[in-house]
């Protein structure tokens, strides 16, 4: 099977990008550009729909929108801003924490290094490197479910997991794409290369994609 053309593939979905619903914490991230609520409405979003979290994340800045007032909320206060998030009980302990954290040990600023971020409480390697990449627009690769299952799909990686498939990434892929990949790939994953039954007939990729592993396509 020839190599796949990772150059040919990102030009192509730069060009679709626009015709598809953009990932709401992308959204938010270049509208505020502000590290902080890139890194609470990351967190919000994880398995939620970008709906609900687009609507928390306004209910829960609305309070307040900085470490230093978000510590003076209580658990229950941000929990309820942010239901019906899911897991939104733990998601509100954790933004506390976090938000005590930043204070006492970061000025109140979230910190713009990969180790430091993944120190704290809910940040998973997903949401520290959204944040690098999203709010500080340092390099980093953030790899969900869509980035994971379009990569092997693609046969560019072939990896079980997430974490691997980062770690595969940042030996294979092109610095130039590694701050844009994970827009696309989300908003591709979203409108076209979903997770059962993709679009197949209608992939701008179609011509390119070897199809690994998808049994049923439309």
């Amino acid at each position: 099977m020839a190599e796949f053309d990772i150059h040919r593939a990102m030009e192509i979905l730069e060009g679709e990008y626009p015709k598809w619903k953009e990932p709401i914490v992308t959204r938010m991230a270049r509208e505020r550009r502000d590290p902080f609520k890139v890194l609470v409405s990351c967190i919000l979003s994880l398995r939620t729909q970008d709906k609900t979290t687009k609507e928390a994340s306004r209910r829960l800045y609305a309070l307040a929108d900085n470490p230093r007032d978000m510590v003076k909320l209580s658990e229950e206060e941000i929990a309820k801003a942010i239901y019906p998030v899911g897991f939104y009980r733990n998601k509100a302990r954790h933004i506390k924490e976090i938000c005590r954290i930043l204070l006492e040990e970061y000025d109140g600023r979230v910190p713009d290094d990969l180790d430091e971020l993944l120190k704290l409480p809910g940040v998973g390697r997903k949401t520290a490197n959204l944040v690098l990449t999203r709010g500080f627009e340092k390099p980093g690769i953030c790899v969900d479910t869509h980035v994971h299952r379009i990569c092997n799909r693609w046969g560019y990686v072939e990896t079980r997991t997430p974490e691997e498939t980062e770690m595969a990434l940042r030996e294979k892929l092109p610095p130039e794409y590694w701050l844009r990949i994970n827009d696309l790939l989300v908003a591709f994953g979203q409108n076209v290369c979903r997770p059962m039954s993709p679009l197949c007939s209608r992939c701008p990729l179609g011509k390119m994609c070897p199809r690994i592993g998808v049994e049923r396509y439309r």
